[in-house]
């Protein structure tokens, strides 16, 4: 119910991007969603640190919900069972609870915006599909 959810607005001039996120090669601008939810749901936009590559380690996430909408540049996910995919501006993926997954490459513009519920969740390492 809406009533156990706080009002909350963020605007793009009024936020800063931090780099003490899951990612070193990313930085993350909050939305506010997981304070104004209690933690029940999160929103960040997060953008490629120019001149960082991943590491391309598969891993997988304890949580409910993940959705990743690509709003420029590009990267290139990989996921179990599902192979490569290139996400470009405009792009969406729902990426199942617990599905192995890694971010092979992106683009330094890169910026997408990530969903999640919960707002905080559990990262693990994981072996290469087979």
């Amino acid at each position: 119910m809406w009533r156990s959810q706080a009002f909350s607005v963020s605007h793009a001039d009024g936020g800063a991007f931090q780099g003490a996120g899951l990612r070193a090669f990313f930085e993350y601008r909050d939305l506010g969603i997981a304070g104004a939810t209690g933690g029940r749901f999160g929103a960040h936009v997060i953008r490629a640190v120019p001149g960082e590559k991943s590491p391309a380690a598969w891993h997988s996430h304890t949580l409910d919900f993940q959705m990743v909408y690509v709003t420029r540049g590009w990267v290139v996910f990989e996921y179990e069972g599902k192979g490569e995919h290139v996400l470009r501006a405009g792009s969406c993926v729902l990426q199942p609870p617990g599905i192995r997954h890694r971010e092979l490459r992106h683009s330094d513009d890169l910026e997408l915006i990530e969903i999640t519920a919960p707002a905080e969740f559990a990262t693990h390492a994981a072996e290469a599909p087979a």
